[in-house]
């Protein structure tokens, strides 16, 4: 009776969240090499996680390998991977990973190189288009100037023409009237000249 208490208390500590703490398992594992393709064979040595052997062949769940000491055995085929350790693929990520880097980082320069040169072209063409904007009002002022003038032209056109025909009216009233008072008044008063000899 005396055990349960304790190990109630032991249970109780072992779940205390403050005794809990993080930890990460380490890439250092490694499996047995058995003599035979099974675990009750003796074990021969042992190889480390990542570690590059050489496949002879397979049987019940175990492969008969070759490691990089040259010792040949059995291990279980769940350990057996066609992708590299992590001690092997570490060195080429971080290589390709620098080059990456080295690559983002100058497709960055050149993006911020693009973005400044698009900007500037951006503020020239802005400023082009302010200024033809500004010439465009000016001309616009300008042909609303000119089409005011010429509809004043036009009006005093129109008058001039007016009074002109009615000159010409006047001045051809004038010489019809005196052409006809000519005809009326000259024969009375330029004597007949006709003969009076009869035949």
């Amino acid at each position: 009776m005396k055990k349960i208490p304790l190990l109630l208390l032991f249970l109780i500590y072992l779940i205390s969240p403050a005794n809990a703490a993080t930890r990460y398992v380490s890439d250092d594992l490694f499996t047995y090499i058995h003599s035979g393709p099974g675990t009750k064979y003796k074990i021969v040595g042992s190889v480390n996680s990542g570690e590059r052997i050489n496949v002879i062949k397979s049987s019940a769940g175990f492969t008969q390998i070759r490691d990089s000491k040259g010792r040949n055995g059995w291990i279980n085929s769940k350990y057996v991977s066609r992708q590299a350790g992590l001690k092997e693929r570490l060195p080429k990520l971080e290589k390709k990973l620098a080059k990456l880097n080295t690559q983002l980082n100058a497709a960055k320069d050149e993006a911020n190189n693009d973005k400044s040169s698009l900007e500037k072209s951006l503020e020239s063409y802005r400023n082009q288009v302010n200024e033809l904007q500004d010439v465009n009002s000016k001309l616009n002022e300008e042909l609303q100037e000119v089409q005011a003038l010429n509809r004043n032209l036009n009006a005093k056109l129109d008058t001039q023409k007016n009074d002109l025909l009615m000159r010409w009216f006047t001045y051809g009233g004038m010489v019809a009237g005196g052409g006809l008072i000519l005809g009326l008044v000259l024969p009375s008063l330029i004597p007949n000249r006709r003969k009076k000899t009869r035949w």
